[in-house]
């Protein structure tokens, strides 16, 4: 059997994801999350200073409406021709600001160009308000600005860039300043959500709620949420502890990734094959071009001319039958489509042709 290097790697990714019928039990904190206990994005518009003639120009008009603005609210009366705009840069800033998050807590920011700055390296972003989707104020940033990259530049003009030098991050330079109120019981319960939806998963949750803290403690509300009554007289914080400690079997779905633009197959859960005749040609067609240099007779009076001269071949080698007998594991599926001796990306297109025919039981996700 013909194997290449690539194959030979998704033959041992396949090998090592084979798993058992039953699945491994997990952590109830990595299968669901506590409604209400989640993050929330905030935005930010700012500028960056102190850049060494990389900031935005003059086609960046908003850049000198910020500074002249900013400067009026420090009582400065600046004439826009009298600063130089390549050392200021137009930015904008993100963070996430994680729930429960009291004020005075430090955040991480993004920093990124809006304008034409070729760099930020260097650069201080100054006090930035950051709002969330409410628009309301909720923390400040500001900061000296790291990025992962570098830029230089000689007198003749030219460059050398490495790395994404218009995005920075300021490490701990948010800070919280208005609290985001958290509700996480509602009637006296609180609501699981599932990361990953499933009637299965939802239905194990909730038995293994109820064997843990007693009947009726939780109920499935829909494939997606699970409600759980709070006992009276329980410390919210320990009984969430200790509902996250749960174990739970989740449920494996039976899926094929495949990546046609890099060649990456990836399978994942029960994935099953049902018997089936895999008929693999491959035809090679190749076209030469070898102009020939025609030249007149000598008392004919013509001129030099270039003929075209072009050479077609094909090789339609007899293609290749292979019967895949039935695979119940993922084992035995690496081992089916070993059989083939088929590169990658030669193999995504079979797995397609498989998913056609309904011949591989899984999910075959094409990128």
């Amino acid at each position: 059997m013909r194997t290449t290097p690539l194959l030979t790697v998704l033959l041992v990714a396949f090998a090592l994801l084979a798993r058992p019928a039953t699945s491994r039990a997990e952590h109830l904190r990595d299968l669901a999350d506590v409604s209400g206990a989640r993050g929330n994005q905030l935005l930010g518009y700012g500028l960056v200073t102190g850049l060494a003639n990389t900031g935005d120009d003059l086609n960046a008009p908003f850049t000198a409406q910020s500074v002249i603005a900013m400067l009026r609210r420090l009582g400065v009366q600046a004439d826009p021709s009298q600063f130089r705009l390549r050392n200021v840069a137009a930015v904008m800033v993100t963070a996430s600001i994680p729930a429960f998050a009291r004020q005075g807590t430090t955040l991480d920011v993004t920093v990124s160009s809006i304008g034409n700055a070729r760099s930020l390296a260097g650069g201080v972003l100054l006090q930035t308000v950051l709002r969330g989707a409410d628009q309301r104020a909720y923390a400040l940033a500001q900061g000296p600005i790291t990025t992962g990259g570098f830029f230089a530049q000689g007198f003749s003009g030219t460059t050398v860039r490495s790395g994404t030098i218009t995005v920075g991050r300021i490490a701990e330079g948010g800070t919280v300043e208005h609290e985001i109120p958290v509700t996480l019981v509602t009637d006296g319960a609180l609501r699981l959500n599932l990361r990953r939806p499933g009637f299965t998963v939802a239905s194990r949750i909730a038995a293994a709620v109820n064997q843990r803290f007693g009947a009726g403690t939780a109920s499935t509300r829909d494939s997606g949420a699970v409600s759980v009554r709070v006992p009276e007289g329980t410390e919210l914080v320990d009984f969430i502890a200790g509902l996250e400690d749960l174990d739970v079997a989740p449920v494996r779905q039976a899926r094929v990734v495949i990546n046609e633009r890099t060649g990456t197959i990836v399978a994942g859960g029960d994935v099953r094959i049902s018997p089936a005749v895999v008929v693999h040609g491959n035809m090679t067609v190749v076209i030469r071009e070898a102009p020939t240099v025609v030249q007149p007779n000598a008392l004919g009076g013509g001129t030099t001319a270039v003929v075209p001269n072009s050479t077609v071949t094909a090789t339609d080698p007899p293609p290749s039958v292979t019967y895949l007998t039935g695979a119940p594991t993922l084992a035995d599926v690496s081992s089916a489509l070993g059989r083939l001796g088929l590169p990658p990306r030669e193999l995504a297109s079979v797995l397609e042709a498989l998913r056609g025919a309904g011949a591989i039981e899984a999910d075959v996700e094409i990128q």
